[in-house]
């Protein structure tokens, strides 16, 4: 029988920086299933909540989805009444989206899959050793995203 080999990669901290997330997205899939929103319906539900009408094409890059993705999303919240879709008054073109009473009333009832997430996984852990992991992934996230542009 052969021996297994591990894959070195597996063990980097990209490895585990991708484990996180899938771990994080399932426990939020898990918290906002009840109900019936995805993550980022929740994200989209946060920023009109917490921030107030927003242009939907701002949208698109503060959440860093495709239009397309963000359009299907938004079309489902107004479906469900949560939010609102409205002609921008300087670009007809553009759309503002807002927040609805029955979204604002849903928005009170849902729990907080982040501070759960957070709650979990870091709580406990040295303050010191989390500055230093956001300091490093933020570097080389930055890097990796500054390559890809200039490739373009």
């Amino acid at each position: 029988m052969k021996k297994k080999v591990e894959n070195p990669h597996h063990g980097s901290v990209g490895s585990w920086a991708k484990r996180l997330y899938f771990a994080s997205r399932a426990l939020m899939d898990a918290v906002l299933r009840p109900y019936d929103l995805g993550s980022t319906q929740w994200y989209v539900l946060h920023q009109l909540a917490n921030e107030g009408p927003t242009m939907q094409r701002d949208l698109v890059r503060l959440l860093q989805i495709e239009r397309a993705t963000l359009s299907g999303i938004v079309a489902t919240l107004v479906r469900k009444g949560f939010i609102e879709q409205m002609p921008d008054s300087q670009d007809q073109r553009q759309r503002m989206l807002r927040i609805t009473a029955s979204g604002k009333k849903l928005w009170k009832e849902l729990p907080d899959p982040i501070a759960l997430i957070l709650s979990l996984a870091f709580d406990g852990v040295d303050q010191a050793e989390l500055a230093t992991a956001r300091r490093v992934l933020q570097a080389a996230t930055e890097r990796l995203n500054h390559h890809v542009s200039e490739r373009k």
